[in-house]
This record gives structure tokens, sequence and C-alpha cells, in this order.
């Protein structure tokens, strides 16, 4: 943690950047990743399998999910694909006349998805707005689950610009997303964190010439996420603090 402290602190002094805007991913990051995603994901791979939970677990495999502990793997499509991504994997071992209704099926199912917040989010996102920081989500999901997950944990309001994979500006770890939220909010990147739980997240926001903050409320561990950030964090609400000691 020290060394990725220090190397903030580097950045800072040669461009004298200072943090204007947050831009959050979703899962992992607002909302536990296991805690949200584990018994869904049980639930929908046994639907899809029809019941059968020896199918349910080759489909598990594909997509890097554990069904006896029911968690994934770092490396999972679920932690950083997209929904086409996610399904097309799975089509590979589904029968082919399920292969094309399974994609408008899976999305559908995460709609469905009982969201567990990281950590109380609408305090944390208050006390930001009111610091004057502009909020955005940037997301592999979907945009319209994605909104509707935020819609149910009643924050949808707190941001400014919401996009998902399908928003018309690509998906993760390409950088168009968080080139669209720092345009949106008329904040020069370099004003702006990304705060993610995967590689893909801050692989995005250095691409954009963001400072990155990780966190660790999805399967990605500290050594795998701190290469690419500026700091590690147990979860967003150690945000405020970082912020005022840092900025």
């Amino acid at each position: 943690m020290e060394s990725v402290w220090k190397t903030y602190g580097k950045r800072m002094g040669k461009n004298g950047m200072k943090i204007k805007a947050v831009l959050f991913d979703k899962d992992g990051t607002l909302f536990d990743f296991h805690a949200t995603w584990g018994g869904w994901a049980r639930r929908t791979l046994m639907q899809l399998s029809r019941g059968d939970e020896h199918h349910a677990r080759i489909l598990g495999a594909v997509i890097g999910y554990d069904f006896d502990s029911r968690s994934f793997k770092s490396d999972s499509l679920v932690v950083a694909g997209t929904n086409e991504e996610i399904a097309q994997a799975l089509s590979e071992k589904l029968p082919p006349e399920e292969v094309d209704t399974l994609m408008s099926d899976f999305a559908t199912a995460t709609f469905d998805a009982e969201m567990v917040e990281a950590v109380a989010l609408r305090p944390l996102l208050s006390e930001l707005k009111d610091r004057g920081l502009k909020l955005g989500v940037a997301t592999n999901d979907n945009e319209g689950p994605a909104r509707a997950h935020l819609e149910a944990a009643g924050v949808a309001g707190f941001f400014d610009f919401i996009a998902g994979f399908d928003s018309g500006h690509g998906g993760k770890p390409e950088p168009g997303m968080m080139l669209a939220f720092s345009q949106a909010a008329g904040i020069a990147p370099e004003n702006v964190l990304m705060v993610g739980d995967s590689t893909h997240d801050l692989t995005a926001g250095r691409e954009a010439g963001m400072m990155t903050a990780a966190v660790l409320t999805g399967p990605a561990q500290k050594e795998e996420l701190a290469g690419y950030a500026d700091v590690v964090l147990a979860d967003i609400g150690h945000l405020p603090r970082w912020l005022d000691e840092h900025c």
C-alpha cells in the first residue's frame, strides 16, 4: 500500500492534478460482487440448464463460477465482460435452438438481481455531491439493467452520467465510456478519478488519462490491482478520507 500511495504523490506533484469528478464501475464497486451475483448466477445457470445441476456446473466453469462456494474467479467473464461476451461463451455449451433467445433472456435476468450495496450508498454519494464533485457510472453491464439497479437502490439521481456497454461508447478496457463522461461533465480526464474493482476498469481509466482507485469488493485481490491503480482501498467508503488527505 505504501508504494501505491507514493506513486500517486508523484503524479500529483508533476501534473498538479485536482479531483473534480469521480467515475464508478457498478458491480464490485458500488455493489458487493459476490453478495450480489453469487446466488443470482446459481439460479440463472440452473434455469438455463433446465434444472440439470451437472450441466449448470459445466456452464458455471465456462464463466469462471464455482457452484460450491457461489463465487467467481478473478478472471471470470462476469467480472469484467459484457453481457454479449458472457452469453456467447455460454451459448457454446447450449443446444443450437436455445442460442437465439439466450442473449435476451440473460439480459432480462440481470434486471432481477438483488443488489447488495458495498457500503451505504446514499450518505456516501450525498457527501461526494456536497463536495461539488460530478459523479458517473461506467459499467460493462447493459445500460437498462444498470439504471434499474441504481434506481432500485435509490441512488440514480446522484449521477450526472450513466453508461453501459450498449450506450454507444464501447466497453472497458477501452476508454470510450471514460472519455464520454469527461466530455459530458465538462471536466478534463486528468481531473477525474476512476474507481473500479477490476483491471479492465483501471486500464480504461488510465487509457483515458484519469487517476485510478481500486477497491476490494470484487473478486480481484490487492496484488492483482495495485499495478493498475494509484491507490487501493478496501471499499468506496474510504474515498472521502482519502480525498481529504491527498486532494
